[in-house]
């Protein structure tokens, strides 16, 4: 698939995003090269650190449903940057089963029905832009969801697809720290 690319390189970084790169590195040891695209308009750094840290913190999911949503996301979108940082942060921090990862960077159903049907119902209301039907809504809650999850799968949509489609734009080199988790929609 082919797209722009965006050259940041003369774009001077605004006060704002400087210190966000900064808390990110004191926090994580450095600073991911997707950060270093966004941090070319304040807006979108800074919207994204504040609605991923709001859903790591408010979605009412657990690390594990998190990362499926993040990662269903990224899987339609076909994003490779997201794809290998959230498998990476899947399996070192958010103790995803392997299992769940590899299913879901190759588009396979996952071996837990209640987390399928959580990456199903993403992947629907992405491709669906969120016209998801009765049926979908139905089958998400006889999961064991709750209408209230609905609104916090749209968060994780929101999230994903800013930092998926800047990436589309900035194409990030992968860091090393996430390589051994490296992407690519097969």
């Amino acid at each position: 698939m082919s797209s722009i690319k965006l050259d940041l390189t003369n774009v001077e970084i605004s006060e704002k995003s400087q210190q966000i790169l900064d808390l990110t590195k004191k926090g994580m040891g450095f600073v991911p090269n997707m950060y270093l695209g966004m941090a070319g308009n304040t807006s979108t750094l800074d919207s994204y650190t504040y609605v991923y840290d709001s859903f790591r913190k408010n979605s009412d999911f657990t690390s594990v449903e998190q990362e499926v949503v993040l990662l269903s996301v990224s899987y339609v979108n076909n994003c490779e940057y997201c794809m290998a940082a959230h498998s990476f942060v899947a399996d070192k921090m958010s103790k995803v089963p392997t299992e769940i990862t590899n299913a879901l960077r190759e588009g396979k159903e996952l071996p837990n029905s209640k987390l399928n049907a959580l990456s199903n119902f993403t992947k629907i209301m992405v491709e669906k832009r969120g016209w998801a039907s009765q049926e979908d809504l139905d089958l998400f809650l006889k999961a064991g969801y709750s209408e209230t999850h609905v609104l916090a799968v749209i968060t994780g949509i929101a999230i994903k697809t800013l930092s998926n489609y800047s990436n589309h734009s900035t194409k990030p080199e992968l860091d090393d720290t996430f390589s051994e988790r490296k992407w690519t929609k097969g």
